[in-house]
């Protein structure tokens, strides 16, 4: 037995039952009772119409479980190791004084500025 769907309230429409609209574009619509079929051919909306089933579902009604709203992850922040440095390098650094670690940093700027100024001279003298 093949049960088919009333097109406009979701209801069942059993066979010998309801009616048959066919559009004049060959699109088939079945309706259980006059009223949904009526209410169709008004252009009524079925989500707005409080008995219908798509009613229902748009509103929410009548669902058995409520379904709890899901927790969200939260992001854990983690630490770990960057090549060329360990977590241990990382922590240790994070923990000089600024003062310490800009004497440092200036340090390493002065000391790259030679290199360079070496590998300069030392081209110059090859050129020559």
């Amino acid at each position: 037995m093949k049960v088919e769907i009333d097109t406009f309230s979701g209801a069942r429409v059993y066979p010998g039952r309801g009616k048959l609209f066919v559009r004049g574009d060959s699109k088939i619509f079945r309706f259980f009772n006059s009223k949904s079929a009526s209410l169709f051919a008004q252009r009524k909306n079925p989500r707005q119409i409080a008995w219908t089933t798509l009613y229902r579902r748009h509103h929410r009604k009548g669902q058995v479980e409520e379904v709890s709203k899901r927790r969200s992850k939260k992001a854990v922040k983690t630490r770990r190791a960057v090549v060329g440095a360990s977590l241990d390098d990382i922590k240790e650094r994070q923990t000089k004084k600024p003062e310490i670690r800009q004497a440092e940093r200036e340090a390493a700027i002065a000391k790259a500025k030679e290199q360079k100024k070496a590998a300069a001279e030392k081209r110059k003298k090859v050129a020559n």
